[in-house]
């Protein structure tokens, strides 16, 4: 029986697809909820150089009718999103990673050190039953064996016992009180009528939905696992089978393929950047957070905003907030190739609606 032949996508078009299902495309979703539910998490991130990272990823999406209150309200007054390993979730995707939360930890080392800290983690289940919520400061340490600081936790052990009993499915972030957590039991925050999934069927589900979420993935990607979702097909170009999400790929059918897109400017900790291996294959584009670089050998600036035009990357955004001024500061546009006017004027309006959002004015200090 001879093989099946694989539809081949052109790389035009995989990029498409990969914008369209990150809603990066011309048709701006509506609100929080459905950025969420479509992208299957948005990144939580402090560093606010022109805006911390889970508020542009979402102005970035649906623009200056997002406002931050949103995803407060989203989040901890309709329950609508949950926080969960560095990420606002919604709560459609806990059915689908409850079963797997029961299991962990599957490290030994890990489960090592709940076994030897179990009237630790009895104490804290306690205190957060009788007082809670509370913050990680509110929890004294009791426990009988300590891990030793590793530059993500340092000697205090409340927050790692938090972030293991969260793993587990225990407790659950209640809120915010600014940077800081509060912890309550999980029964108090998630619904109560979530339906039960046996393993085998949540991973399942769980790997169509990182799927949709990416539109187009490599069948064997440790960037963007998705399992046996979705259907194979190849890239012109490139040697592997990729899967792709099959309401993406009829979209792609029944769309407009001279469809321009519009100017977005990306956070660095997008989820659309995470998987550097695909931006390398389909839109040639080698991204490299400066972040932590040497400001020496910086080339485009300590936390520039890559820019999407339609379905490629045309530069850099270096730009940040002066919270005392009230201004956005240019500090560089970083272009891979010259803007023609047209460009020009669009990646500028952007910037004029960053700004708007911003609640500032803009200082363009390149010249």
């Amino acid at each position: 029986m001879s093989k099946p032949v694989l539809r081949e996508l052109t790389r035009d078009e995989a990029r498409r697809i990969v914008v369209r299902a990150q809603l990066l495309d011309a048709d701006r979703p509506g609100d929080v909820i459905e950025v969420a539910e479509q992208l299957g998490y948005v990144k939580i991130d402090p560093t606010a150089v022109i805006a911390p990272c889970q508020h542009t990823v979402l102005w970035s999406r649906i623009g200056y009718g997002y406002e931050p209150g949103q995803l407060t309200d989203a989040t901890e007054r309709d329950r609508l999103l949950f926080e969960f390993d560095g990420a606002f979730r919604p709560v459609s995707l806990l059915p689908l990673m409850l079963p797997t939360m029961r299991l962990w930890p599957r490290r030994e080392a890990n489960r090592q050190w709940l076994d030897a800290n179990d009237r630790f983690r009895k104490d804290v289940v306690a205190r957060i039953r009788s007082d809670g919520p509370l913050l990680a400061t509110d929890i004294p340490d009791t426990a009988q064996v300590s891990r030793p600081p590793d530059g993500w936790s340092g000697a205090n052990q409340v927050p790692i016992m938090l972030d293991f009993l969260s793993r587990q499915g225990v407790i659950a972030v209640d809120g915010r009180e600014g940077r800081l957590r509060r912890w309550n039991l999980a029964e108090r925050v998630y619904p109560d009528d979530l339906p039960e999934l046996d393993l085998a069927d949540a991973e399942r589900l769980l790997d169509e939905r990182k799927l949709q979420a990416a539109g187009l993935a490599r069948q064997r990607s440790p960037w963007t696992p998705v399992g046996s979702a979705g259907v194979p097909v190849t890239v012109e170009g490139l040697t592997t089978t990729w899967r792709v999400d099959p309401e993406e790929l009829a979209a792609l059918d029944d769309g407009d393929p001279d469809d321009a897109g519009r100017v977005a400017f990306l956070n660095p900790y997008d989820g659309l950047l995470f998987d550097r291996p695909r931006l390398h294959d389909l839109f040639q584009f080698d991204y490299v957070l400066e972040q932590f670089k040497p400001a020496a050998q910086r080339v485009y600036g300590f936390f520039s905003h890559p820019i999407l035009f339609g379905d490629r990357f045309v530069g850099m955004l270096e730009a940040r907030v002066d919270d005392a001024a009230r201004v956005l500061r240019i500090q560089g546009i970083h272009e891979f190739f010259p803007f023609d006017p047209d460009e020009e004027e669009l990646v500028q309006a952007e910037i004029a609606e960053l700004a708007r959002w911003l609640g500032v004015d803009v200082v363009d200090e390149r010249r």
